[in-house]
């Protein structure tokens, strides 16, 4: 079995799909990369813009009297600024965490904690990053750069409280000096579910994309693959001698241009076939008139034939063109005897067995023939096949009824009822009544019955007798 690979047609189909998932799934890529970063720089400013609002409503001066001491959340001012959070928070569900920072340690790494609202107190205790809880800033390179203005983190970060994304911006005081940095957390769990819905998202792009490309490329490589097959199907039919094929692809692409000369090739082809098809016919014609010429008994005999069947054939309704190309055919029914000897041919008693065999083998080498240049196997059969019967005891091939082609059963009528009412060397021409029940007595039998009631009747309208027919209208 062939592999289908090797095929031009599919491996152009693959090559066109494959080229076209690839370039989707690069764009997926980089629309994907792209749509993550900007998604994540948008939370950057979103956090700073967060930070920085929330530290222009804070209050600097509550801010500095709560004492950096575990009791500062007794007092008024970090109830105030605890509220103020409070507000700020609910107001951008997406913060979990909102704290202030102390960077009054120089050094940048002992920050303290001034208020955090998810401290907690019970019964009096108090829990969590309380007022003074020591907090290590120098590990978050941007919170250390917000002492001075707004920033964010430039990746997701980890401390003792959890994954976040956090913003930052400075608190200032009175004279604008940074005194405090004010922080908001993003949980990292919402920042997954984000990517995890642009990943979903960029995924059915990608699907899409690739049922696209396939259809994108299935129909392309059919633009391709078609017309390619077209002009493949007519080399085939020229090379076996249907030179009269055309093939149409339309457009005025480079494919439809080499169809179009694939046409000019093969109309010029058919032409010169024709040209030689005709010089050969005639050539033949000729052996034919002459053989016919060598034996008085036999003139006229092929145009006789050939007149007949074309009155049959039209009586029957057949296309003219098929007349036109069965009768030149016809002419040429006996061409084989030309292979036959004279002594044969012009035997005036009964032939022996050995003659008898000589004289049926002049069907099948007036096939041999035409074989070379008649590609046509219905119109061999006519010359091949002439001598059949209906009973199925003719010759050659012992063809029997429906086996033998109308056009084949004309000519057996035709020649049979030519060769009666003519005279030959061994005996005397019947007479027209008398060839006409002879073909009446052998219908069924010898000859296609339909054939036979369609001759007859042709018969019974002609005028002249049967020397009036055997000269061909044509000549007459």
């Amino acid at each position: 079995m062939k592999n289908p690979l090797r095929l031009f047609s599919v491996r152009v189909t693959l090559a066109t799909i494959v080229s076209m998932v690839i370039i989707v799934l690069l764009s997926d890529s980089l629309i994907y990369r792209f749509t993550i970063k900007s998604q994540f720089e948008d939370l950057r400013d979103r956090l700073k813009t967060i930070a920085q609002t929330a530290a222009m409503m804070i209050n600097a001066e509550y801010l500095q009297q709560i004492p950096l001491i575990k009791e500062g959340v007794r007092t008024q001012a970090y109830g105030i600024i605890s509220d103020q959070l409070k507000k700020i928070k609910a107001a951008n569900p997406k913060i979990k965490y909102i704290y202030i920072l102390s960077r009054r340690d120089p050094s940048g790494k002992a920050w303290k904690f001034i208020v955090d609202i998810d401290s907690t107190t019970s019964s009096g205790v108090v829990s969590g990053s309380t007022p003074g809880t020591p907090y290590d800033a120098s590990r978050f390179k941007e919170m250390l750069n917000a002492t001075n203005t707004p920033s964010a983190d430039r990746k997701l970060e980890t401390d003792e409280y959890g994954t976040t994304l956090s913003g930052y911006a400075p608190i200032r005081d009175s004279l604008g000096k940074p005194i405090a940095v004010l922080g908001v957390d993003m949980n990292a769990n919402d920042i997954y579910m984000m990517e995890a819905e642009i990943r979903r998202r960029s995924l059915w792009i990608l699907l899409a994309g690739i049922l696209f490309s396939l259809l994108l490329g299935t129909f392309i490589s059919r633009r391709v693959i078609v017309p390619i097959n077209q002009l493949k199907t007519g080399i085939q039919y020229i090379s076996e001698g249907h030179w009269h094929h055309q093939v149409h692809v339309a457009g005025d692409e480079e494919i439809a241009q080499l169809a179009k000369a694939f046409n000019d090739m093969a109309g010029g082809l058919h032409e010169s076939k024709q040209k030689l098809l005709n010089y050969f016919y005639d050539t033949v014609k000729s052996l034919v008139m002459l053989l016919e010429a060598r034996d008085q008994y036999t003139l006229g005999h092929s145009e006789a034939v050939a007149y007949y069947s074309e009155k049959v054939a039209q009586r029957m309704g057949m296309e003219p063109k098929t007349i036109e190309y069965f009768k030149r055919v016809v002419l040429l029914h006996d061409i084989g005897k030309v292979g036959v000897r004279d002594s044969i041919l012009h035997k005036p008693g009964k032939l022996d067995d050995q003659e008898w065999e000589a004289i049926k083998l002049h069907p099948v080498l007036g096939e041999q023939i035409l074989k070379p240049v008649l590609n046509d196997s219905l119109m061999l059969s006519v010359v091949r096949n002439h001598h059949e019967r209906y009973d199925g005891r003719g010759y050659p091939d012992g063809w029997l009824k429906d086996q033998i082609p109308l056009l084949v059963a004309i000519v057996t009528v035709a020649d049979s009822y030519d060769a009666m009412t003519s005279d030959r060397a061994y005996r005397k021409a019947m007479a027209k009544e008398q060839a006409m029940e002879q073909l009446l007595i052998n219908r069924g039998s010898q000859f296609h019955p339909d054939v036979v009631d369609i001759f007859i009747g042709i018969l019974n309208q002609e005028d002249g007798g049967v020397d009036a027919l055997r000269t061909p209208r044509w000549q007459a």
